[in-house]
């Protein structure tokens, strides 16, 4: 499995989903560690993602298609 595969797979939902958990814990009222770290869980999975998200998919070698099936344009 190649990186960009890996990236795709489990790197840019990783991301996603730790900027939501940082809503979540922003939000919460029950642990003030968990709610002071907020915004930096918040930053981090943001940071991830600007970065994540600049690495394009894999491309087939037969069609030069996007590995999610995308036609060429």
């Amino acid at each position: 499995m190649s990186f960009r595969a890996v990236n795709e797979k489990y790197l840019l939902p990783a991301s996603q989903i730790l900027m939501v958990l940082g809503i979540v814990a922003l939000c919460q009222p029950w642990s003030l560690g968990l709610h002071s770290y907020g915004v930096t869980i918040i930053l981090i999975g943001l940071i991830g993602f600007n970065v994540t998200s600049k690495i394009a998919p894999e491309r087939a070698a037969e069609t030069g298609a996007t590995m999610h099936g995308e036609a060429r344009q």
